[in-house]
């Protein structure tokens, strides 16, 4: 099992150019962190316009940043807006090459194609061309990277013959992943052999079934590179702490922040209906069971923390993670903050708590291996 961070670089109104500079100078310390403890990746999304909700609207810079004060961990894009008026293919091929040759050769490369009308929008973009880019995106790129001669004639980029340069630092190029939040989206990522970031809302049953399909498929998939990626990797939130209580109303304030943003995001989409989103997934707010109604009926109370949420004691995340792992998913990845709810001193300290007592539960044999 793997672990990483992901960051939104959220940040609390009213802004301040204050307080977005320490939501980005936070992120990086608990990156630096990160590496320091072992953690094996740190994704950065990108979006745009998203005002608090997400202010990371330059992934590319952060992760160099990130490059710069760390050794090991894996730098990710979580993920590239696959568009070309956002990102023009070429542009994505030479800054990845660039900052895979800054990190000596830890970068990985997710792909995505935007959901909300507020960023394409705001390019003046349709959603209904996304799909048909990101497509030719993550066939374009890894030949960009291979190849001292390319040319392309596409649907939504042409380019005459150029090489694109420089050529990543990895060879013969970085692994690829799409985000899914969609259901079906792992399939596509199945079918061109690159990683599935993210796993669309559904039971731990389906998720498990999910998998199983995504592994099945990507064994038969006509790779669009070089590298196949066959991991699958979950998204989670982490606090870690050793009073249960404690932990329990810190780390559930944290992502009902993150729930309440994320739903605003659903009107959205409904303002600029598209068959290219058929369906709002892990965007969705849960079904609330019975059992859960119940235990909040006393507004006071906390909410409960979800199965396999990984909050609370280091036993409890212990236990959260292990439903993870029965999925068969190849990591998960941590949302630490949003909006800066949590003091960056008891993020850190999470972080920590949760290397040395959960951490090795999990990495002995990985370690092992490293070994030799």
């Amino acid at each position: 099992m793997e672990f990483g961070i992901f960051f939104e670089i959220s940040v609390p109104r009213p802004f301040t150019r204050e307080q977005e500079h320490e939501a980005i100078f936070n992120a990086l310390e608990q990156a630096k962190l990160a590496d320091e403890l072992g953690f094996d990746q740190v994704w950065v999304v990108e979006h745009h316009f998203l005002e608090e909700y997400s202010h990371s609207s330059a992934p590319e810079l952060f992760l160099t940043a990130a490059a710069m004060q760390t050794e090991k961990i894996r730098l990710c894009h979580g993920a590239v807006v696959c568009v070309p008026k956002i990102n023009h293919p070429i542009r994505v091929a030479e800054r990845a090459a660039f900052l895979d040759h800054l990190s000596k050769g830890r970068l990985e490369l997710g792909t995505a194609r935007s959901s909300t009308w507020t960023e394409l929008g705001g390019f003046d973009l349709s959603p209904d061309i996304t799909k048909a880019s990101w497509d030719e995106f993550v066939r374009v790129i890894p030949q960009m990277w291979t190849e001292d001669r390319f040319t392309w004639q596409g649907n939504t980029f042409s380019m005459p013959e150029r090489n694109v340069i420089p050529k990543p630092y990895q060879d013969p190029h970085p692994p690829m992943w799409v985000a899914v939040t969609t259901p079906g989206t792992e399939q596509d990522a199945a079918r061109r052999g690159i990683g599935a970031l993210g796993v669309a809302s559904q039971s731990f049953k389906q998720q498990e079934e999910t998998v199983k399909r995504y592994h099945e498929a990507i064994k038969t998939c006509e790779p669009v590179g070089k590298v196949i990626n066959d991991k699958v990797s979950g998204q989670n939130f982490l606090f870690c702490h050793e009073d249960r209580k404690y932990a329990t109303t810190t780390g559930m304030g944290m992502l009902q922040q993150f729930s309440a943003m994320n739903a605003h995001q659903l009107w959205n989409r409904e303002v600029y209906p598209s068959p290219a989103y058929k369906t709002l997934s892990n965007l969705a707010p849960a079904k609330a069971s019975k059992s859960n109604i119940a235990k909040m009926d006393n507004p006071r109370e906390g909410r409960p923390v979800p199965q396999g949420t990984c909050v609370g004691t280091p036993d409890d995340i212990i236990e959260a993670i292990k439903v993870w792992e029965s999925t068969g998913v190849d990591g998960i990845n941590f949302m630490l903050n949003c909006i800066e709810t949590i003091p960056q001193q008891e993020v850190l300290d999470s972080m920590r708590l949760f290397a040395k007592e959960v951490m090795p539960h999990f990495t002995k044999g990985k370690k092992k291996q490293e070994a030799t």
